[in-house]
């Protein structure tokens, strides 16, 4: 009873504060950085989804330093787990009929899917950390079917420097052409609006970042599946 009186007080305090905070939320008046985005964005990019325009072209160098922050977590977290050994390994149940057949049926959609999501991200909602977790998801499905599966660390690292080292070269093709790091105006045509082939740079580095964060995710996740076996290698 005292536990439902304290969730029921708790829901009524997160109510209150929501309440509280309401009109704080109310529109604003755009800034001049902000309504340079919305009024020029189309324009200067020529790409359908404008947060993508933000995310990736303003805010490229941002978020090549996001993609970096993933790279060291997953590296740290790799080392960590990787210092694991002499743990006697945890027995694993065999997977059920059901998993391992979903696995089977449902991997090669889902990897295509994802890429769908990271290829398309100037069009549509999605980019290249979305297509990427995506993919990652889909070599989830494979670890949980088939828990002795190893997944090919060699290939994965070629695949996350490759996308990594493309990143950066953008970025410098953009420097030497335009003028500015990841500047997208002068280095590729921008095409025709609401068009696959379009919005210059931005559906290159999209790319990149997906097959990035997919080959990082899909690394981590292996390691983690396996800690409590490093000492036997891999």
């Amino acid at each position: 009873m005292i536990k439902q009186l304290i969730g029921l007080l708790a829901v009524l305090v997160l109510a209150a504060l929501f309440v509280a905070l309401l009109p704080l939320m109310a529109p604003t008046e755009l800034g001049p950085v902000t309504r340079h985005y919305v009024e020029q964005g189309l324009v200067e990019n020529r790409g359908s989804n404008l947060v993508t325009s933000i995310v990736v072209n303003y805010r490229g160098f941002d978020t090549l330093g996001e993609v970096t922050v993933l790279f060291l977590s997953v590296s740290g977290a790799g080392f960590v787990l990787r210092r694991r050994e002499g743990l006697a390994p945890t027995p694993q149940r065999p997977a059920s009929e059901l998993v391992q057949t979903a696995s089977r049926v449902l991997f090669a959609p889902i990897v295509l899917f994802g890429a769908y999501i990271f290829v398309h991200g100037h069009l549509t909602p999605g980019g290249g950390f979305q297509g990427g977790a995506v993919i990652a998801s889909a070599v989830l499905l494979l670890l949980l079917a088939d828990r002795d599966r190893r997944m090919p660390h060699g290939f994965l690292s070629v695949i996350e420097s490759f996308s990594g080292f493309g990143y950066v070269l953008t970025g410098l093709v953009g420097l030497a052409v335009a003028g500015s790091f990841l500047a997208n105006r002068g280095v590729l045509d921008l095409g025709a609006w609401n068009r696959l082939f379009s919005a210059g740079v931005i559906p290159v580095i999209y790319v990149l970042i997906g097959l990035k964060v997919g080959s990082e995710l899909a690394t981590l996740l292996d390691t983690m599946m396996h800690a409590d076996q490093a000492g036997e290698g891999h």
